[in-house]
């Protein structure tokens, strides 16, 4: 095929005609390599995504950097000789694209012809989830942090986009993409591309994604809540209620609010005033600092996390991982637990 910004040279550093760029800008977004941002603009976003193409086109031989399997296509195989990692689509870079597009092996990220519409759907379906695996109400408030409950990205005033909501982790440097999160929970895949098993079902499907999503959450709540490990445990549930067995949930299966009256049990928590300075559990040597994504971590009217009857906040924290940056995202979650979406 033959790329309409082939031969143009785009570059952040010359002018540029915006169809050209939203058509090359499209296109690194369908490959993964763009998470928004569809504008016709060359601006930074536009080159760092260019970069980690051109990262991935000499370096992504298809291998996972975890333990979920190989993507079904190494990108190496489809640079075209002379890639470098500028950020400009040269003729290398053009020509290396125009291979990757032809491709019928490489998948596309997934989008919506009305995506705001797509993703009213995605929520009425997940009504049907309450109770199973892992509490909604509590996924529902990850959502709503991971990709503010949309599976599509809506555009935005003067943008162009309706594919699956995309989060990039960049961990080894800014031209390295990690991992990818896709659609409404965030499912983390750690090889690229993905499978097209994983595009037909996590990618594309909201409620696979969902599933997915609850399964994570519960495995998080069965293995990392209570360990022997000191590595592995939450420390914030074994400072709080050291000599507790695990706590599923205060009713009982078969009851219609098991795994499902969350927000009644939060509602009526004492609520906390969470700042900078406050300790992120009782005995903790660190307290709830600014980060890159958390520049201001001061957070009001967050439900008291050791008053649960239950332990899924400690599993909502370990959702998002084990470090510092984690205790904002649960008191981020714990207040999103007040205020759910409608699902009806």
């Amino acid at each position: 095929m033959a790329l309409i910004y082939g031969t143009a040279n785009l570059a952040q550093s010359g002018p540029a005609d915006p169809a050209l760029v939203r058509a090359l800008q499209l296109d690194l977004r369908a490959l993964g390599y763009l998470a928004g941002g569809i504008d016709g603009q060359f601006g930074p976003h536009t080159t760092q995504a260019v970069r980690r193409l051109q990262f991935d086109l000499l370096n992504n031989t298809g291998q996972s950097t975890r333990t979920d399997g190989p993507a079904p296509v190494a990108i190496t195989t489809y640079n075209q000789g002379g890639v470098a990692v500028n950020g400009a689509v040269d003729a290398p870079t053009a020509a290396s694209m125009d291979a990757l597009l032809s491709a019928a092996v490489v998948p596309r990220i997934p989008s919506a012809a009305d995506p705001a519409a797509a993703n009213k759907a995605a929520l009425q379906s997940l009504a049907a989830l309450a109770g199973t695996t892992a509490p909604l109400p509590f996924m529902l408030a990850i959502f709503r942090q991971e990709s503010g409950c949309a599976h599509y990205e809506v555009p935005r005033a003067g943008e162009t986009d309706g594919f699956v909501v995309l989060g990039l982790d960049i961990n080894e440097g800014p031209d390295q993409i990690t991992s990818r999160g896709y659609g409404i929970g965030q499912v983390t895949l750690f090889h690229h591309p993905p499978q097209p098993s994983e595009v037909a079902g996590i990618v594309s499907d909201p409620v696979a994604n969902t599933t997915a999503a609850l399964k994570l959450l519960r495995q998080k709540f069965d293995t990392e809540i209570i360990s022997n490990n000191p590595n592995v445990r939450a420390d914030d549930r074994y400072a709080e209620h050291p000599l507790l067995d695990l706590r599923l949930c205060k009713y009982q299966p078969g009851d219609p609010k098991y795994l499902n009256d969350c927000t009644a049990c939060a509602a009526a928590l004492l609520k906390l005033d969470i700042t900078p300075d406050t300790p992120c559990y009782p005995g903790a040597k660190f307290n709830y600092s600014p980060a890159t994504a958390y520049a201001n971590p001061s957070y009001s009217g967050v439900p008291d996390r050791s008053a649960f009857p239950c332990d899924w906040p400690y599993a909502v924290r370990r959702y998002n991982g084990s470090g510092s940056n984690s205790y904002n995202y649960q008191a981020i979650v714990l207040r999103n637990l007040l205020t759910p979406p409608a699902t009806g």
